[in-house]
């Protein structure tokens, strides 16, 4: 017999645990990054996504879209301005916002999963007063931090066995308010008002990196927090894995960065005991340790 479909159906039969475990848990991914230009890399996560749905979990997929906003206000000639990494959004800018993230990038998505055979609904924070903000810091205008989450909307998307595909843009306490939310912290607030089983910020990076540049493939709170204190994590992974603070706080179980680069990073990171990341949680154990 072909050895390729005996090591298929070994690794199927690995999976039992963890198809056991994650039944019927709460899964948010953060989708973004170089994956969401490439049409090959967004038809294998839909494909993923789609899997997750099918075996049993509750999949949500929160996106960005910062490369696709740059190119639109670039051909509209309005000049971006960033703040400690978060864009400067004034009245124009966050019109632009809206329409890239919530027309172009979230129906590319939802028909990339609808094509891999699932059902996909797209929808943004507004939807519902699913996400509402208050202004995250003056210098930033229009840039939300979600003060208020409305998440029945995204159970009853469950109940009918559809996967909500939300885009990262929210209404404000006063009428006719927009605000643009950063996508990690969009799925962070989703994820927490959830109690989510598990977080999955996917980025352009394999991972948190100790001092000696390894990925550190377990970490807890308070680890984390030494890291950051220290300068070990720096830059971009700085409001990422305050995210991933943030959310646990609020109850998700546990947060992984993983890199989604890497194909099938979250199933390997859901369905494996050697994961595609760096696992932030406080007590939890694993099925298994993880062999990296």
């Amino acid at each position: 017999m072909d050895r390729d479909w005996i090591n298929t159906a070994r690794t199927l039969s690995e999976a039992l645990p963890y198809l056991q475990r994650y039944s019927g848990a709460v899964v948010v991914v953060k989708f973004g990054g170089n994956a969401m230009g490439d049409e090959a890399a967004m038809a294998e996560f839909a494909r993923d996504v789609v899997l997750m749905r099918q075996v049993g979990l509750n999949p949500v997929v929160c996106h960005g879209g910062g490369p696709m906003i740059n190119d639109l206000l670039s051909r509209l000639g309005i000049k971006s301005e960033f703040v400690r990494g978060k864009r400067v959004t004034d009245k124009a800018t966050v019109e632009v916002v809206e329409m890239v993230l919530t027309g172009l990038v979230n129906k590319r998505i939802v028909q990339a999963i609808m094509d891999e055979g699932g059902r996909a609904v797209g929808l943004s924070g507004k939807d519902d007063d699913l996400m509402v903000c208050e202004p995250d810091d003056p210098e930033l205008g229009f840039v939300g931090r979600p003060v208020e989450m409305n998440v029945q909307v995204l159970r009853d998307l469950f109940a009918a066995g559809i996967i909500p595909v939300v885009a990262p843009v929210a209404t404000g306490m006063n009428p006719n308010e927009t605000y643009n939310v950063n996508g990690d912290t969009a799925a962070g607030a989703i994820a927490g008002a959830l109690k989510a089983d598990r977080l999955l910020l996917l980025t352009d990076v394999a991972g948190v990196k100790n001092k000696d540049g390894q990925i550190v493939t377990q970490m807890t709170p308070e680890e984390v927090k030494a890291m950051i204190e220290d300068g070990t994590i720096a830059g971009g992974m700085i409001p990422k894995t305050e995210t991933a603070l943030k959310a646990l706080e609020d109850g998700v179980r546990a947060v992984v960065i993983l890199d989604g680069r890497v194909p099938n990073a979250c199933l390997l990171e859901l369905f494996t005991d050697h994961g595609a990341g760096s696992l932030i949680r406080s007590t939890e154990p694993r099925v298994k340790p993880r062999t990296k």
